[in-house]
């Protein structure tokens, strides 16, 4: 596994990367001020009260565990999505639609939510597929932050093995780039940020196993 840095490259250069098993970042995936409104509505959200605290696990066994992440969440409905997210959607329709074709993954739709991470929050070393529960087999983090500098905290470290912490690379969150990976092979967490860090972050999925 690598990581491909891309910045003037079609949405099948993308899907070529998860097709060779490489984490894909690409830069301006959504122009600036598309960031800046999805940015501007998750604030909005924020300040009504409509993020809720992340937990850890899957089901009953869901509970909050400050030592592992404190990001905020808010899940979108693919049902009722702005009109802002509705151009957003598309694109990543479009990226699902190119990942197929390039690995005949068979995923059929996404779920995703906006993350918060306020001063001080972070998300400790992870994978992003339950032991009991594989449907997720991409993840992708579009990030909402245009005004992020160095110093602001708040990058993806990810890891190049599972088994050594030693050997990583660091991924800043500026607006409008997308990083994206497959879900149960790609060790990674987030730094400790310094500022609001916002993210689109989401998951294509499989269909669930039949069971007789």
């Amino acid at each position: 596994m690598r990581i491909v840095r891309h910045r003037d490259v079609s949405i099948d250069a993308i899907a070529a990367d998860i097709a060779d098993g490489n984490v894909s970042v690409k830069s301006d995936f959504i122009e600036e001020g598309l960031v800046r409104t999805l940015r501007n509505e998750a604030l909005a959200l924020w300040s009504d009260g409509e993020f809720d605290a992340a937990r850890v696990g899957i089901g009953d066994s869901k509970h909050l565990a400050p030592t592992v992440r404190r990001d905020w969440i808010h899940w979108l409905d693919d049902a009722s999505l702005t009109d802002t997210q509705l151009a957003v959607a598309a694109r990543l329709e479009t990226l699902r639609s190119a990942i197929n074709l390039h690995t005949f993954m068979g995923l059929f739709e996404w779920e995703g939510h906006l993350a918060l991470y306020p001063p001080g929050s972070f998300y400790k070393r992870h994978v992003d597929v339950f032991r009991n529960n594989r449907e997720r087999q991409v993840t992708f983090i579009l990030y909402l932050n245009p005004d992020w500098t160095e110093g602001d905290g708040g990058e993806l470290r990810v890891y190049e093995t599972g088994d050594d912490i030693s050997s990583y690379e660091d991924v800043e969150p500026r607006g409008g780039t997308l990083v994206t990976f497959l879900s149960e092979e790609v060790h990674h967490e987030v730094l400790t940020s310094q500022t609001d860090r916002l993210t689109w972050t989401g998951w294509y999925r499989t269909r669930p196993p039949h069971r007789y």
